[in-house]
């Protein structure tokens, strides 16, 4: 497994070890030694697992305290992170990612950001691991299409959201 770049301090852009054949492929998605030596020290508590379909846009959510390691396991999706970081010097800034069942590439997003994806694909399953228990009381989010942010969700796609989605507050309004 090799550590990409990214654009904002924090978020980690994995690209694992694929074995494959004509029978299939083999790899490892969790290493804790590895991950550790490629700066993630998280301890995982849970994980969670959504399926969607073609168009489908979750987020933008976060809850304090808690990373998440993330990956598709089956289709595309674009991956948004933003940092909420209020002292951050890149808050309100967001990079997008792809990830999909053919380059197997994992996203760490660390405590302090944001996080949603849109589905590319005809269906796509998300797999992620979380750092802390779900808690409804902690849990949290602003609007997918807060102007001020200005996420670029692609554009050939009717974006279909939950009504929590769509009517989240802005990220200015969060306290």
């Amino acid at each position: 497994m090799r550590r990409l770049e990214t654009r904002l301090t924090g978020p980690i852009l994995l690209e694992p070890v694929v074995h494959g054949d004509e029978r299939g492929f083999f790899q490892e998605t969790y290493r804790r030694n590895l991950l550790a030596e490629l700066g993630i020290h998280d301890e995982w508590v849970q994980d969670n697992h959504s399926r969607s379909r073609r168009g489908v846009v979750r987020g933008m959510h976060f809850q304090p305290g808690m990373a998440k390691l993330l990956r598709c396991a089956r289709g595309a999706v674009l991956d948004v992170l933003v940092d909420i970081r209020r002292e951050s010097p890149s808050f309100g800034r967001w990079e997008a990612f792809a990830l999909n069942e053919e380059t197997h590439r994992q996203l760490y997003a660390p405590d302090g950001f944001a996080h949603g994806f849109c589905v590319l694909s005809e269906v796509a399953d998300v797999i992620y691991k979380c750092s802390a228990y779900y808690d409804p009381e902690r849990e949290s989010g602003f609007r997918f299409d807060d102007p001020d942010v200005g996420i670029e969700w692609p554009p050939d796609l009717e974006l279909q959201t939950s009504a929590r989605d769509r009517e989240a507050p802005l990220l200015r309004e969060l306290g």
